[in-house]
C-alpha cells in the first residue's frame, strides 16, 4: 500500500481522531446509533457516504473537514514544533511549552469531566442493552 493511499484512508482517519478524544468504538457506536461492529467496519473502510462522514463528524464534535484533512504527521509536527521553540532566557526561565499558568484545579475538572462523561456514555450503553432483552 502507497503511502498516498494509507494517507487518504478516511476509516485510519475517523480512527486516530476517535483515539485522540479518548473515545472507544463502543460510545462512537451509541452517539451514531450503530453498532460497535459498523463503527470498526466503518474504521476498516478507505472510502465512505458523505452522510455516514456528517454523523462522524457531529459525534467526536469536528467537522467533516477536519476527519479529510487529519494527518498523524501534522500532530506529531506541531507537538514536535511546540518542544522544539522552548528557549530560555539569561534568568533561567523557560518559555515556550509552559507558556502561562498550569492550575491543577483546572485539570482535576477537566478529568472530572471527562470521568463524568464516561460513565454518561457506558450508562447509555447499559440502558440500551436493558431495553433490547
Amino acid at each position: 500500500m502507497s503511502q498516498e493511499t494509507k494517507s487518504n484512508h478516511i476509516g485510519r482517519k475517523i480512527s486516530k481522531m476517535r483515539e485522540l478524544r479518548g473515545m472507544k468504538q463502543e460510545a462512537l457506536a451509541i452517539a451514531m446509533g450503530v453498532s460497535q461492529q459498523t463503527v470498526s467496519n466503518i474504521e476498516n473502510s478507505s472510502e465512505i457516504e458523505e452522510s455516514k462522514l456528517e454523523e462522524i463528524a457531529k459525534a467526536l464534535g469536528v467537522s467533516c473537514e477536519a476527519i479529510r484533512a487529519f494527518s498523524e504527521e501534522a500532530v506529531f509536527n506541531f507537538f514536535s514544533s511546540i518542544h522544539d521553540n522552548d528557549f530560555t532566557n539569561s534568568q533561567g526561565t523557560t518559555f515556550g511549552t509552559n507558556v502561562g499558568t498550569f492550575n491543577p484545579i483546572d485539570k482535576i475538572v477537566e478529568l472530572y469531566e471527562r470521568l463524568v462523561e464516561a460513565e454518561k456514555e457506558k450508562n447509555q450503553y447499559l440502558e440500551k442493552l436493558l431495553k433490547n432483552k
